[in-house]
């Protein structure tokens, strides 16, 4: 049997093209994965050579994931056919390109990527030299100009953008509109003076690349065909890039689905999707409609949902899988009430066999579970809680990563302030006067045994430039220059915080993970582009169960799977955001979660929301306010629910004649 004959026939029909533009909408669970995977194996047993293959996902483990499939696809004779293959994320694909081409842009190779938290850093940095502490008004943080910079500049027009993006989403930051430009410049510059890049200059360094018409040309004959997953969740940069790679070339395929772009808030627009046809015209669009996932009821329910699109390829998902259950639609009193229907039905699904791993509830935003973890607390039920702080952002891995990012970039000052600022009795002044001895000895780690330190840190500087001095240059392994800087960071770690020991636990992984590296370079680029769930804050807890439940937002569940799932807080202000409606735009993307949310479900799908909503805690006061069913869910959708109500709305389903009221009103009077 041929390796085709695994495919239904609408994943064989996008498999076999291999000439030409190709659009694939690929429904939820309809095998997306299984059908890039194939694609790649398609090319190369028709002669595309895999290093001539570019694959970009929004994952690295997606691009391992589909280059696995397709090596078992080819088999044994093909063993190690795409061990130069590229493929992993925009990001990634975009550093190693820069790796290559940075001297022809004048930008130093071992340039330094920034994570998220770094970048936050480095813009309050700038938020200080423009003196915006002293504004007569509230300014903003960090963090939000952090956001208003990365929102503004992935719109593809750069500072242009800037009041666009501030009348839309940060209205209260307009007045400031010419101090950010300025902070913004400032910005740019701390990171050009340092040899840094943050994940936004990754994209718009590799789309500047591409303005020189001799470059564009050179790095799209690199690549005969471009692969790429999940396209609805990209920004206009990341489709003005692959524009420009396939200007003459016009073999792409990008698969994704409308219905599913969620990630608005990260500046990706469903607009990339929906006018692939129009950018590369004689494109050939591929439905995927059956689902792999899901019992046909499930499916009935989601493809009416999503019927009322204001604009969407029109696919209806269909199931093998039979049932004669409906989803529930279930209306509760309050949040408490609500806590108490989810926690005894999954508790009963697991007695039917059901774990609680294969369970998830579901929310718009973090917040919205507090009631039902409390609860959960009470009766001893474990969960693990997603969407929330990623590995990297943990205090004590940041202060690990700056030593290795010192010896890697030594005009990285935000590494040389957090690791001087750990020893005892360095501050900003003394840490000045290192950085400033380093610079000024022509970038030797000699140089800094000169500097005079107070006399609290002396030891412990005096060991530091002797590790610095024993690692630059030197030939050891990096797993071993891992273990070097972690004896010495070891000794630091208890008096600087506490649960050293868990905290502990979380530098065996980093040293575990240093094992499949060759560079230092290579580490932490990858760590900062790709990093690692947390092994602490996430991990089962084996002196209580070896089960658990699984809370998350939408966001975080997007492309994953549980037999049974409940959506809580499915009420307008929830379900729609309440901070989400101002627009279309936004309307409709979360529709669209409220559509992710409920693909979600193999099994068993429960959309519940309280009527009721306490604004005090339960049990202190009565003020309270009236909530309504999202409005993503009308009243003709109700026939394809099982309704259960635990407590009797305030509007009845059969809403009385407006017209009638208004005449009984009139006949008050007259």
């Amino acid at each position: 049997m041929s390796y085709l004959d695994e495919l239904n026939p609408r994943q064989r029909q996008a498999v076999e093209i291999l000439d030409g533009p190709v659009l694939v909408i690929a429904g939820a669970g309809s095998g997306k994965t299984k059908t890039l995977a194939y694609r790649v194996a398609h090319l190369v047993k028709n002669g595309v050579r895999p290093e001539t293959i570019l694959l970009l996902t929004f994952t690295r483990r997606a691009a391992e994931e589909m280059l696995r499939r397709a090596q078992a696809v080819i088999g044994r004779t093909g063993k190690g056919a795409f061990a130069h293959m590229w493929g992993g994320t925009f990001h990634a694909t975009a550093n190693r390109l820069l790796r290559t081409y940075a001297r022809s842009i004048k930008l130093a190779p071992e340039f330094t990527v920034l994570d998220e938290g770094d970048s936050r850093d480095l813009m309050d940095m700038a938020r200080r030299n423009v003196k915006a502490a002293e504004q007569p008004k509230r300014f903003p943080q960090k963090g939000t100009l952090l956001a208003v910079y990365s929102r503004t500049v992935n719109t593809g027009r750069g500072g242009a953008a800037l009041r666009e993006t501030l009348e839309r989403f940060y209205p209260w930051c307009l007045e400031h509109e010419e101090q950010l430009t300025e902070l913004f410049r400032r910005y740019v510059a701390l990171k050009q003076e340092r040899n840094l890049l943050d994940y936004d200059d990754l994209l718009l360094f590799w789309h500047e690349l591409l303005q020189d018409d001799r470059t564009a040309d050179l790095l799209e004959s690199r690549f005969s065909h471009i692969l790429v997953d999940e396209y609805q969740d990209t920004n206009p940069v990341q489709a003005q890039i692959l524009v420009r790679m396939r200007r003459h070339n016009r073999n792409i395929m990008v698969v994704g689905d409308d219905a599913q772009a969620i990630y608005g808030f990260r500046a990706a627009t469903v607009r990339n999707i929906l006018d692939f046809p129009t950018q590369f015209p004689g494109c050939t669009v591929v439905t995927l409609e059956q689902n792999y996932r899901s019992v046909q009821p499930v499916l009935d329910v989601t493809n009416k949902v999503i019927a009322y699109a204001r604009e969407r390829y029109t696919k209806d998902l269909w199931s093998e899988r039979a049932s004669a259950q409906k989803p529930y639609l279930v209306t509760c009193y309050d949040e408490p009430q609500q806590s108490t229907f989810v926690i005894d039905t999954l508790l009963a699904h697991r007695e039917e066999g059901v774990p609680l791993r294969r369970q998830a509830v579901l929310f718009r935003a973090s917040q919205l579970s507090a009631n039902l973890e409390l609860e959960l607390v009470r009766r001893s039920i474990p969960y693990h809680k997603f969407g929330g702080l990623r590995y990297l952002e943990a205090a004590h891995v940041k202060d690990m990563l700056s030593f290795l990012r010192v010896m890697e970039n030594g005009r990285d000052d935000l590494a040389w302030h957090r690791m001087l600022h750990l020893l005892p009795g360095i501050g900003e002044a003394t840490a000045g006067r290192v950085i400033e001895a380093f610079g000024g000895g022509g970038g030797s780690f000699k140089a800094l045994k000169d500097v005079a330190v107070p006399p609290r840190a002396e030891e412990q500087y005096g060991k530091l430039v002797e590790l610095l001095c024993a690692l630059h240059g030197s030939k050891r392994p990096l797993p071993e220059e891992v273990r070097k800087v972690r004896e010495f960071y070891g000794t630091l770690l208890r008096d600087l915080y506490e649960n050293a020991e868990v905290r502990d636990r979380d530098l065996d992984h980093l040293e575990a993970i240093s094992q499949r590296y060759k560079s230092r370079r290579e580490f932490l680029t990858d760590l900062a582009l790709d990093p690692p769930a947390s092994t602490s804050d996430f991990a089962a807890d084996p002196s209580r169960d070896e089960d658990w439940l699984v809370l998350s937002t939408i966001h975080s569940a997007k492309g994953l799977e549980f037999d049974a799932v409940y959506i809580i807080h499915a009420a307008d202000g929830c379900l729609p955001s309440d901070l989400s409606t101002e627009t279309e735009e936004e309307l409709e993307e979360e529709r669209r979660l409220l559509y992710v949310a409920m693909t979600r479900a193999r099994n068993f799908l429960y959309v519940s929301f309280p009527f009721r909503y306490y604004s005090r805690p339960y049990g202190t006061g009565d003020r309270h306010t009236y909530a309504q069913l999202t409005r993503f869910i009308p009243p003709v959708l109700f026939d394809s629910f099982e309704r259960i109500k635990l407590a009797q709305e305030i509007v009845p389903d059969e809403v009385m004649d407006a017209a009638d009221i208004q005449q009984r009103i009139r006949s008050k009077w007259w």
